[in-house]
């Protein structure tokens, strides 16, 4: 199965973290982000990438270039189309780094990648978001529901300490609790290839709006609810937080 992820944005709220690369690239506690997403999914078996390139994408290849030559146990071969094979003591990773154009909006980067998914379920993440979701239990609900679409949904966490209170009297403090109510996306998809017929020919087109829009309209879009951590990392607040949970080695995504 394949995993798309899309690492074509140009992350303008983020730039002061770094202006040098694109947003997939920040590092996080030593590691570009987009790396940390990779890691986690081939640990459950799905290590298989379509990276749809844009903005800077050429920071993108030369990393994994460089990071399939940088040791022995290390291969690399790269096709006429931008295909890094890294094979390694542990697991093969293939990637596919696919440029997907400079302006292009996310339901147009996808139907640029139809071809390297072929008539497979594939799953489909974004470049800039950390979770502890269960992959293997939302691919099985996936196939349960029987969907053309399957949506994580998340708690967002709060910006704001949350209190428990007792008359005037603080008896709990917790620092960034996950919302207690309202579900919104997490990023984490399940999709049928039927979803390309929902891609309409356009650069321009965004994926969360029309395209999901006409799925939900139909009845084609199941939700996975994921109640545990999950966090995006959109601003320098988000970037601090990330490299503080990772350095305190209590970042729910490295296990």
């Amino acid at each position: 199965m394949k995993t798309v992820i899309l690492c074509g944005g140009k992350g303008t709220r983020i730039r002061d973290v770094s202006t040098a690369v694109p947003k997939p690239m920040v590092e996080v506690a030593g590691l570009p982000i987009v790396h940390h997403i990779m890691n986690y999914y081939a640990r459950y078996g799905l290590s298989d990438f379509v990276l749809c390139l844009g903005y800077k994408g050429e920071v993108i290849y030369d990393y994994f270039s460089r990071l399939a030559t940088a040791s022995t146990d290390k291969t690399i071969s790269i096709s006429q189309n931008d295909t890094i094979t890294k094979a390694t003591s542990k697991t093969q990773w293939n990637i596919a780094l696919v440029d997907t154009g400079l302006e292009t909006m996310t339901g147009g980067r996808i139907r640029r990648i139809s071809s390297h998914v072929s008539n497979e379920t594939f799953t489909l993440t974004y470049g800039d978001g950390l979770s502890n979701i269960d992959i293997q239990k939302l691919i099985e609900h996936h196939r349960t529901c029987g969907k053309t679409l399957t949506i994580s949904g998340v708690r967002p966490p709060s910006r704001f300490g949350e209190l428990t209170v007792s008359g005037n009297l603080v008896v709990g403090f917790d620092e960034k609790p996950q919302a207690a109510s309202g579900l919104i996306s997490g990023g984490y998809f399940v999709c049928e290839p039927r979803l390309f017929d929902y891609l309409d020919d356009a650069d321009s087109l965004v994926f969360e709006r029309e395209p999901i829009k006409a799925l939900v309209r139909e009845e084609q879009v199941a939700v996975y609810t994921h109640e545990d951590f999950w966090q995006c990392m959109d601003t320098y607040r988000d970037w601090e937080y990330l490299n503080d949970i990772a350095q305190k080695g209590v970042a729910p995504w490295l296990g």
